[in-house]
């Protein structure tokens, strides 16, 4: 499966399209609950396998445009926003700092990923899932950055990438939001907390609608 969608109920007004770019390892299908979340508040949502699938799904794309990533699907989403009309970035769990001495088992893998008993459960038993791919060395950070809004989500537990570059990062967008979610593991969409995340990005998306920034997200 290269593609993986999600559209709002018949009869809903579309207020938006999301597309997104899971992280090492993954593929779009683990991001249903994400997306059924979206859809469920109206925005049309495409979770693709690679960069290159992203231009298509652009196309005709409902107002506002957002691309969305995790781990260095953000990364790519970054690096995409820079040349592609889009309105606006999601980037979960930013990979700008190497943690070496992880634990490099399938188990240390697991419990850097997420603390989400059902997604834990999800991942123990997907032959799709590429083990060991989240302690490969990531995409870099593009040198040209996107001058739309981007939402940074970051776990403040996240073991493979440290919080605080995150936010340094956040900082030095031209339009950064940080979002730190408290005892987050690396994969913040798919986490415990996963509503909660989904709620701060429809919160940020029905503030690209209205025009405004909205105010400072920063926990912790």
């Amino acid at each position: 499966m290269t593609r993986a969608r999600w559209a709002p109920a018949g009869g809903v007004p579309v207020r938006g399209t999301v597309v997104l770019l899971p992280g090492r390892g993954e593929h779009p299908a683990l991001y249903a609950r994400l997306g059924t979340r979206l859809a469920f508040d109206g925005y049309r949502v495409v979770a693709v396998a690679s960069a290159d699938e992203v231009a298509g799904e652009l196309r005709g794309g409902h107002v506002p445009v957002v691309l969305a990533g995790s781990d260095t699907g953000a990364v790519s989403a970054l690096t995409l926003a820079a040349e592609l009309p889009v309105h606006a970035v999601v980037a979960a769990g930013l990979p700008l700092s190497a943690d070496h001495s992880a634990d490099r088992s399938w188990a240390g893998e697991l419990d850097a990923r997420t603390a989400c008993p059902v997604h834990r459960e999800l991942l123990e038993g997907d032959p799709r899932l590429r083990r060991g791919a989240l302690l490969a060395e990531p995409a870099d950070i593009p040198a040209v950055l996107p001058a739309a809004p981007v939402l940074v989500l970051h776990g403040s537990a996240d073991p493979i990438a440290d919080p605080k570059a995150a936010r340094a990062f956040a900082e030095m967008l031209p339009a950064g939001e940080f979002v730190l979610v408290d005892g987050g593991r690396h994969d913040v969409l798919n986490d415990v907390t996963h509503r909660s995340v989904a709620a701060e990005v429809v919160q940020f998306l029905e503030w690209l609608r209205a025009g405004t920034r909205g105010p400072l997200l920063v926990r912790g």
